[in-house]
């Protein structure tokens, strides 16, 4: 593929990497390739290519031209050497767990995750002979202490989801490190290469679920793996090729390519929103807690400057009266859409504990840092004020009466 933009920013290469129109008759869009499978020119070459010593395209499930351009433009993002597409996040985490662990060995996972991903560990990946164990990723000392010989892997995300609890991707890759054969997969979803590179701090294989910020537009699910090539040919050739199946379509590998072209232009205006969000909230009389790493409240606002770029576009909070007023407020919001997933053009409104997170217990759930009344908010790419003003008369419904005209005359002065 010719790569003519190396150095270039990111939004240029988010548009151009890999991509040149004149090798495509003129074509400005990169073409899709529909079919499933490719011929070969003799069978020589067609023995080389299943004997991994041809780089054609031989089957989709494998690779394929338009999958191949979203790659190397995805590796490029995320400063990896190589990258492998899926048709989910899920089926990304799921490829690359199989593909690197085996019975017998240990995986150590943060605390907090997504809710489908802790169902996969201890309703998958911990009944083939694998040792799951949650640590705080946040205590370096009781990573320390866990680490044993028979650790593989490190698997985070960071923030997490739902509280935005964060991991130092340089501090336990350091650590990590140290021992051989430690292999530290960060879950970088909620941040698009756009606002944290993994790789740069130390992590060895960044997973995303395509499906939300990088697509951007809510009409696809898909997933991602960037790492070295060496371990992205290993995740392509097992955890895809034979053990998941879980091959992304040309059609939504297109899709993905075209959300990557306004990525910077939506993250930057996914975060200046939710700042504006989490700030009204944090002042409001009914709002318990909210915790966003652009706020000075919160507990590693250093380490998220330090991190990541910009502090996200994902809230979490809980309301006085917890699980009953947050069902309260959601019911009542008129712009931010009740549904599950996140990254969308459209704000997101959820309760993690009855719908994303459900596969925990509610014991699990309190051991890991998720509230039954914690709910969280996608902002997305409405006008800011229209947001304001529907997060305002969502919370007036969930005050008292003299503290609701306290909060309305705030308002109105503001």
């Amino acid at each position: 593929m010719n790569n003519k933009h190396p150095a270039s920013g990111f939004s240029t290469r988010a548009i151009h990497h890999g991509y040149d129109p004149k090798d495509h008759h003129g074509a400005l869009v990169p073409p899709i390739y529909l079919s499933a499978t490719f011929a070969f020119p003799t069978a020589e070459y067609g023995a080389a290519c299943f004997a991994g010593e041809a780089s054609g395209h031989f089957y989709t499930r494998i690779s394929n031209p338009t999958l191949a351009l979203l790659e190397t433009r995805m590796a490029s993002l995320e400063n990896g050497e190589a990258a492998v597409a899926f048709s989910s996040g899920m089926g990304a985490i799921a490829a690359t767990f199989w593909t690197l662990l085996r019975p017998g060995d240990e995986i150590i996972v943060s605390q907090t995750l997504y809710g489908c991903t802790f169902a996969l560990l201890h309703h998958g990946i911990g009944e083939f002979g694998i040792q799951v164990r949650h640590v705080d990723l946040t205590d370096l000392a009781a990573l320390q202490a866990a680490l044993s010989p028979a650790t593989r892997m490190i698997y985070c995300e960071t923030p997490a989801n739902p509280n935005l609890r964060l991991i130092d991707i340089a501090a336990v890759a350091e650590l990590a490190h140290r021992q051989p054969n430690i292999t530290l997969v960060v879950d970088n979803t909620y941040c698009t290469p756009y606002l944290q590179r993994p790789l740069e701090l130390g992590a060895d294989v960044v997973v995303h679920s395509a499906t939300k910020y990088l697509s951007g537009h809510g009409d696809i699910t898909a997933g991602i793996a960037v790492s070295s090539y060496a371990l992205a040919q290993r995740i392509r050739l097992q955890g895809l090729k034979d053990l998941t199946g879980a091959v992304m379509s040309p059609q939504d590998a297109s899709l993905l390519m075209r959300g990557l072209k306004t990525l910077a232009l939506r993250m930057d205006r996914h975060c200046s929103s939710a700042q504006a969000v989490a700030e009204a909230l944090q002042a409001h009389p009914a709002v318990q807690w909210v915790t966003y790493p652009g706020l000075r409240s919160f507990p590693q606002y250093e380490l998220a400057k330090r991190q990541m770029k910009l502090p996200g576009g994902m809230i979490a909070f809980e309301l006085k009266g917890g699980i009953e007023m947050g069902r309260r407020f959601m019911n009542a919001l008129r712009l931010f859409t009740r549904a599950v997933s996140l990254g969308d053009a459209e704000s997101l409104a959820q309760h993690p504990a009855s719908m994303t997170h459900s596969t925990y217990t509610p014991e699990e759930r309190a051991q890991h840092g998720i509230s039954e009344g914690l709910v969280r908010l996608s902002v997305g790419l409405e006008d800011v004020a229209d947001l304001l003003a529907d997060v305002h008369q969502a919370l007036a419904k969930c005050s008292r009466p003299s503290v609701r005209r306290a909060a309305t005359a705030a308002h109105v002065l503001r």
